[in-house]
């Protein structure tokens, strides 16, 4: 395999061998939605004609459309990649596995089930405990998002939260010590258009 794709993920700290790294991405490839759909293909003619009337596109896949999916198709597989399973998050939070399921039940830890197992994303921990705020933050994320979207959010820096006219992304804002009311606020906004 290619050293140069070792040396990657080496340096994202991402502990696959390239063969690994490429059967994540070839199934978050499937998982996310076809390479080539025919988005008209999903809707009855009528249902056409009022997309279409309200400006959406319902044209086939164009080669333009390839470089925000492989982007979406990586962060799914790196978010996948480095979440952890409830018996790693009991133990790098020092309590028993049972802890860890009530905490994603109401809301205190996000996960989602791969598998028949619970993942959880990296993001949401520090050292041997949460995120400052997680609470906080999490109570305030829209329940109709997907975990790629609240960590997408969760790790990308932030217009309104500045340090010292440095943007920062709510992780390292709450780390930092940032009031997780002024991320609570923002999180509330995912998923509504700009």
């Amino acid at each position: 395999m290619s050293p140069a794709l070792e040396a990657v993920l080496a340096k994202a700290g991402l502990q696959v061998t390239p063969d690994e790294f490429l059967s994540l991405v070839a199934d978050a490839a499937k998982r996310l939605a076809p390479p080539h759909p025919d988005p008209a293909g999903y809707f009855t003619p009528d249902q056409q004609d009022a997309l279409t009337e309200v400006g959406l596109d319902l044209g086939r896949h164009r080669v333009l459309d390839d470089q925000p999916r492989a982007r979406t198709v990586v962060a799914h597989a790196v978010l996948r990649d480095s979440a952890m399973t409830v018996a790693e998050a009991a133990r790098q939070l020092g309590v028993d596995t049972s802890r860890i399921r009530h905490r994603l039940g109401v809301g205190r830890l996000v996960g989602w089930k791969d598998r028949g197992s619970w993942r959880l994303p990296a993001w949401q921990f520090a050292g041997n405990g949460v995120l400052p705020g997680l609470e906080t933050v999490l109570a305030a994320v829209p329940t109709d998002q997907p975990a790629l979207v609240v960590a997408g959010f969760m790790t990308t820096e932030q217009q309104d939260l500045l340090v010292e006219g440095t943007r920062m992304s709510p992780r390292d804002w709450l780390l930092a010590g940032g009031d997780p009311r002024r991320v609570a606020d923002l999180a509330t906004q995912l998923g509504t258009p700009a």
